[in-house]
């Protein structure tokens, strides 16, 4: 089915734990110019305010660092992303960090309050803890918890400030009144890198992860069918990838936060155009390309937006 595609450039990186992800939109859009590809210029393209001069400054908020303007973040998200849907388009969406997800998805159960929303989320990490359980209080690790209105607290080891919780609870619940997403609504595919906190709450919760292995011995097309299974009596698919899903030997080190055996490109590919063309996903977003830590000049967001395109080509049947 052929879909209205609009760009959303979300460029900040408040939530990240190393610096450079804020480029990553830049780079890819580069790594189309290289390329002489006029994408960029094919579709209406929105520029988002990213807030990163709060990095100029010391974060105030221990166990749930930049908080404070991340809700500027997540709204602007929240509301572009509500907006194009509403019009009838479909958001392909550029981010820094992958803390701006929590406003994808608030921005989609805006524009859709009574649908239920599957999520697909690519990485490999869990992006399950909250600010009861965080090792670092770096907030791109949060955003699931943050949608599925979870604190974790059989877990907790830390006590964030009053200021922290009360934003905290406000997000989780904000433009819904209620949790964004539901566990068993919820699909990982090539996790492989958490903590114990977050283990504990895939466990709890019974949350599907298609591991790398699972992945290699079935196939793509196997894994996407058995995702869509799952995800059958979700009215709206939510497709989540952050590049650090896939194996950093093969692509590059151009992203925050690498992890080894990975899922390859061209896997990535498979899966994800196979998703673009279920006629229930609203949504797909790229994110956490760090042109700063590229090993291979430009790589990562070459490979990003080689998916990029495949993406669209597959939205655009």
């Amino acid at each position: 089915m052929h879909r209205k595609i609009e760009i959303i450039i979300n460029n900040s990186e408040l939530t990240a734990g190393t610096r450079g992800a804020s480029l990553g939109p830049g780079a890819i859009m580069t790594a189309a110019r290289r390329a002489d590809n006029f994408y960029f210029n094919s579709y209406p393209l929105h520029s988002l305010p990213d807030f990163n001069h709060f990095l100029d400054q010391t974060s105030t908020t221990e166990f749930a660092k930049n908080i404070i303007p991340y809700k500027q973040v997540f709204e602007t998200v929240a509301e572009k992303t509500q907006t194009v849907l509403k019009q009838g388009a479909f958001p392909l969406i550029l981010s820094g960090d992958h803390g701006s997800a929590a406003g994808t998805i608030a921005g989609i159960k805006a524009a859709f309050p009574e649908k239920r929303l599957g999520v697909v989320w690519i990485d490999a990490h869990g992006d399950l803890h909250s600010p009861y359980t965080t090792p670092s209080g770096n907030m791109h690790g949060m955003p699931l918890s943050l949608s599925l209105g979870n604190d974790n607290l059989s877990y907790k080891k830390n006590t964030p400030s009053e200021e922290v919780v009360d934003i905290w609870n406000e997000l989780k619940f904000k433009y819904t009144g209620r949790a964004k997403i539901n566990p068993k609504d919820l699909i990982f595919i090539g996790v492989r890198d958490t903590e114990h906190e977050e283990d504990q709450l895939i466990a709890e919760n019974n949350i599907t992860n298609h591991t790398v292995e699972t992945l290699r011995r079935e196939g793509s097309q196997e894994i996407v069918r058995q995702v869509l299974k799952q995800l059958e009596t979700c009215d709206l698919i939510y497709i989540s990838f952050d590049v650090d899903s896939m194996d950093p030997e093969v692509t590059s080190f151009g992203t925050g936060t690498p992890v080894g055996n990975g899922i390859f490109p061209e896997e990535a590919e498979e899966i994800l155009t196979l998703l673009a063309q279920n006629p229930k996903t609203v949504c797909i977003e790229f994110v956490e390309v760090n042109p700063c830590l590229d090993n291979k000049l430009n790589t990562m967001a070459e490979t990003a937006f080689s998916l990029l395109e495949s993406v669209t080509t597959a939205l655009s049947k």
